[in-house]
Protein backbone atom coordinates (compact mmCIF):
# COMPACT_ATOMS: atom_id res chain seq x y z
CA UNK A 1 0.00 0.00 0.00
CA UNK A 2 2.64 2.40 0.65
CA UNK A 3 4.76 1.60 -2.13
CA UNK A 4 1.62 2.33 -4.64
CA UNK A 5 0.86 5.70 -3.14
CA UNK A 6 4.44 6.49 -3.72
CA UNK A 7 3.92 5.29 -7.14
CA UNK A 8 1.14 7.95 -7.42
CA UNK A 9 2.77 10.82 -5.53
CA UNK A 10 5.53 10.62 -7.54
CA UNK A 11 3.81 11.11 -11.12
CA UNK A 12 3.62 14.78 -11.00
CA UNK A 13 7.30 15.40 -10.21
CA UNK A 14 7.73 13.08 -13.18
CA UNK A 15 5.31 14.25 -15.28
CA UNK A 16 6.61 17.94 -15.10
CA UNK A 17 10.02 17.17 -14.86
CA UNK A 18 9.88 15.13 -18.52
CA UNK A 19 8.06 18.09 -19.29
CA UNK A 20 10.68 20.26 -18.55
CA UNK A 21 13.54 18.25 -20.13
CA UNK A 22 11.95 19.32 -23.32
CA UNK A 23 13.45 22.65 -22.60
CA UNK A 24 17.07 21.74 -23.26
CA UNK A 25 15.77 21.93 -26.80
CA UNK A 26 14.99 25.22 -26.47
CA UNK A 27 18.16 25.93 -24.90
CA UNK A 28 20.11 24.47 -27.73
CA UNK A 29 18.54 26.29 -30.30
CA UNK A 30 18.63 29.81 -28.75
CA UNK A 31 22.20 29.15 -28.23
CA UNK A 32 22.58 28.26 -31.88
CA UNK A 33 20.91 31.60 -32.85
CA UNK A 34 22.46 33.78 -30.24
CA UNK A 35 26.22 32.10 -31.69
CA UNK A 36 25.36 32.50 -35.70
CA UNK A 37 23.30 36.09 -34.94
CA UNK A 38 26.43 37.39 -33.27
CA UNK A 39 29.39 35.76 -35.48
CA UNK A 40 27.34 35.85 -38.28
CA UNK A 41 25.62 39.24 -38.54
CA UNK A 42 27.17 40.96 -35.30
CA UNK A 43 23.73 41.49 -33.27
CA UNK A 44 23.15 40.41 -29.91
CA UNK A 45 19.62 40.78 -28.18
CA UNK A 46 19.93 41.00 -24.08
CA UNK A 47 16.76 39.72 -23.77
CA UNK A 48 18.04 36.35 -26.24
CA UNK A 49 20.61 35.88 -23.56
CA UNK A 50 18.16 36.13 -20.68
CA UNK A 51 15.48 33.52 -22.07
CA UNK A 52 18.84 31.45 -22.26
CA UNK A 53 19.54 32.04 -18.20
CA UNK A 54 15.63 31.51 -17.67
CA UNK A 55 14.77 28.40 -19.36
CA UNK A 56 18.32 26.39 -17.96
CA UNK A 57 16.54 27.51 -14.79
CA UNK A 58 13.24 26.31 -15.59
CA UNK A 59 14.60 23.24 -16.65
CA UNK A 60 16.95 22.91 -13.87
CA UNK A 61 14.01 23.79 -11.16
CA UNK A 62 11.50 21.56 -12.88
CA UNK A 63 13.39 18.17 -12.91
CA UNK A 64 15.12 18.19 -9.66
CA UNK A 65 12.36 16.59 -8.44
CA UNK A 66 11.99 14.02 -10.98
CA UNK A 67 15.65 13.30 -11.07
CA UNK A 68 15.32 12.19 -7.40
CA UNK A 69 12.77 9.81 -8.16
CA UNK A 70 15.10 8.31 -10.76
CA UNK A 71 17.66 8.03 -7.83
CA UNK A 72 19.75 10.40 -10.70
CA UNK A 73 21.38 12.56 -8.31
CA UNK A 74 24.62 11.91 -7.34
CA UNK A 75 25.30 10.11 -4.25
CA UNK A 76 28.57 9.50 -2.01
CA UNK A 77 28.04 5.82 -2.13
CA UNK A 78 31.24 4.29 -1.04
CA UNK A 79 29.43 2.14 1.67
CA UNK A 80 25.70 2.64 0.76
CA UNK A 81 26.21 0.56 -2.69
CA UNK A 82 27.18 -2.47 -0.19
CA UNK A 83 24.67 -2.30 1.98
CA UNK A 84 21.35 -4.61 2.35
CA UNK A 85 18.56 -3.30 0.61
CA UNK A 86 16.45 -2.74 4.46
CA UNK A 87 19.72 -0.64 5.25
CA UNK A 88 19.87 1.34 2.17
CA UNK A 89 15.81 2.47 2.41
CA UNK A 90 16.52 3.26 6.13
CA UNK A 91 19.58 5.64 5.20
CA UNK A 92 16.97 6.93 2.70
CA UNK A 93 14.06 7.14 4.49
CA UNK A 94 16.57 9.09 7.38
CA UNK A 95 18.14 11.38 4.77
CA UNK A 96 14.39 12.54 3.54
CA UNK A 97 13.44 13.17 6.93
CA UNK A 98 16.64 14.66 8.58
CA UNK A 99 18.01 16.55 5.02
CA UNK A 100 15.59 17.08 2.42
CA UNK A 101 12.42 17.75 3.97
CA UNK A 102 14.37 20.88 6.22
CA UNK A 103 15.87 21.97 3.04
CA UNK A 104 12.37 22.17 1.08
CA UNK A 105 11.15 23.79 3.86
CA UNK A 106 13.42 26.31 4.60
CA UNK A 107 13.45 27.05 0.89
CA UNK A 108 10.20 27.42 0.80
CA UNK A 109 9.70 29.49 3.61
CA UNK A 110 12.99 31.85 2.81
CA UNK A 111 11.83 32.36 -0.56
CA UNK A 112 7.99 33.34 -0.47
CA UNK A 113 8.70 37.34 0.80
CA UNK A 114 11.47 37.14 -2.37
CA UNK A 115 8.89 36.16 -4.79
CA UNK A 116 6.09 38.06 -3.49
CA UNK A 117 8.21 41.55 -3.84
CA UNK A 118 8.48 40.16 -7.13
CA UNK A 119 5.36 40.15 -8.16
CA UNK A 120 4.03 43.13 -6.80
CA UNK A 121 6.20 44.88 -8.95
CA UNK A 122 6.15 42.83 -11.46
CA UNK A 123 9.84 42.18 -11.55
CA UNK A 124 11.54 42.37 -15.31
CA UNK A 125 15.27 42.42 -16.28
CA UNK A 126 17.46 45.30 -14.52
CA UNK A 127 19.27 45.22 -18.17
CA UNK A 128 17.83 47.69 -21.46
CA UNK A 129 16.41 45.41 -23.41
CA UNK A 130 16.06 42.74 -21.19
CA UNK A 131 13.47 40.03 -20.79
CA UNK A 132 10.66 40.74 -18.83
CA UNK A 133 8.92 38.61 -16.60
CA UNK A 134 11.50 37.88 -14.29
CA UNK A 135 9.05 36.87 -11.68
CA UNK A 136 7.72 34.07 -13.25
CA UNK A 137 11.13 32.60 -13.58
CA UNK A 138 11.84 33.25 -9.50
CA UNK A 139 8.55 32.06 -8.52
CA UNK A 140 9.74 28.43 -9.89
CA UNK A 141 12.43 28.82 -6.25
CA UNK A 142 9.44 27.52 -3.91
CA UNK A 143 6.99 25.44 -6.48
CA UNK A 144 10.85 23.61 -7.01
CA UNK A 145 11.46 22.98 -3.31
CA UNK A 146 7.63 21.54 -3.00
CA UNK A 147 7.59 19.58 -5.87
CA UNK A 148 11.42 18.17 -4.55
CA UNK A 149 9.25 17.78 -0.98
CA UNK A 150 6.11 15.37 -2.72
CA UNK A 151 8.80 13.21 -4.41
CA UNK A 152 10.64 12.98 -0.90
CA UNK A 153 7.46 12.11 0.56
CA UNK A 154 6.81 9.00 -2.11
CA UNK A 155 10.57 8.48 -1.69
CA UNK A 156 10.38 8.09 2.25
CA UNK A 157 6.91 5.93 1.62
CA UNK A 158 9.01 4.03 -0.60
CA UNK A 159 12.37 3.49 1.79
CA UNK A 160 9.43 2.88 4.54
CA UNK A 161 7.36 0.13 2.36
CA UNK A 162 11.17 -1.40 1.68
CA UNK A 163 11.95 -1.18 5.49
CA UNK A 164 8.90 -3.43 6.71
CA UNK A 165 8.81 -5.61 4.05
CA UNK A 166 12.61 -6.80 3.94
CA UNK A 167 12.74 -8.02 7.37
Amino acid sequence: MLARAAVWLGVLPAVIGRAAAWLTLVMAALCFGMVLLRYGWELGWVALQEALVAANATMFMLSLAWVLGLDGHVRVDVFYRRWSARRQAVVNLLGTVCLLWPVCAYLVVESLDYVAVAWRVQEGSREPGGMPGVYLVKTLIPVAAALLALQGLALALRAASDVWTSR
